[in-house]
């Protein structure tokens, strides 16, 4: 297991990807600066090509050039980071190198065919997992988010929200299929250093009406153990007490809509 990429890490590198540089999707690309010089990247992958893809949206593309950006694909996005892409504009591809790293030059199709523990059931999704929809792949990064790179949204690669987990306020929110365990990604925990004896941690009481951030992980847990739907707003309005009521019923647990030390533990637990 070494020798895999460690998933936190797998996040940390897309999340770095979509937020502290300038993308473009461009079909077949897996990071490669958008310039014309020393290597003209622009004409290779808009002109001297027979994507259909990058030919109809070449104007569009060609607007990048020499600007900062970096283009990549949804699946080619997964590639290059597990490809050692570190955003360098002195390297041709951004500092990835082609089907190294053990991982293969391969399809969406292929890519969640190769993931362990395929499920359709959010419930039971795991930071670093790879999403799948027909045609299109991401990677969940946790809290009810997602990295994916996709013309649509704000366009590029992007942080968005996991629509079967629930929406999330200036996100936009893509719905997936599936999703699965990466074979080149390494989802192990850290050892748990801490003694046996057990550790108690004090946590809020939430119920209507209350208006805090733990609300927001609350929504979140709802989501992901029932499929609740919820908004990630913050706020335990009557939908957000329902679910807790309906969460504790299912869990044995007195059903009064008030999420305590008991409820609490069975969503984070279960």
């Amino acid at each position: 297991m070494s020798n895999l990429m460690k998933s936190e890490d797998f996040i940390a590198k897309l999340k770095n990807a979509a937020t502290n540089y300038k993308t473009v999707y461009v079909q077949g690309v897996f990071g490669a600066p958008m310039v014309t010089s020393p290597w003209d990247n622009i004409k290779r992958y808009t002109v001297k090509t027979d994507n259909t893809y990058n030919l109809k949206h070449a104007a569009e593309i060609q607007k990048t050039a020499n600007k900062g950006y970096f283009g990549f694909d949804c699946v080619c996005l997964v590639k290059g980071i597990l490809w050692g892409w570190c955003g360098d504009a002195s390297k041709q591809y951004g500092g990835a190198g082609y089907a190294i790293n053990g991982v293969p030059d391969i399809g969406t199709e292929s890519m969640i065919g190769r993931c362990s523990g395929v499920s359709t059931t959010f419930s039971n999704i795991v930071p670093g997992e790879l999403l799948w929809k027909n045609g299109h792949v991401g990677v969940y990064i946790g809290d009810g988010l997602a990295v994916e790179c996709t013309p649509s949204y704000k366009g590029g690669v992007q942080i968005t929200a996991v629509k079967n987990i629930g929406t999330k306020s200036g996100y936009s929110a893509t719905t997936w299929t599936k999703h699965g365990k990466l074979p080149y990604v390494d989802y192990t925990e850290k050892a748990n250093t801490t003694s046996a004896a057990t550790v108690k941690i004090s946590v809020p009481v939430l119920k209507q009406g209350v208006k805090v951030s733990a609300v927001k992980a609350l929504q979140a847990l709802l989501n992901m153990r029932i499929n609740a739907g919820l908004d990630i707003d913050g706020s335990c309005g009557a939908k957000t007490t329902t679910a807790i009521k309906k969460f504790q019923s299912a869990n044995g647990l007195t059903a009064d809509g008030s999420c305590g030390v008991n409820t609490w533990e069975k969503l984070i637990g279960g």
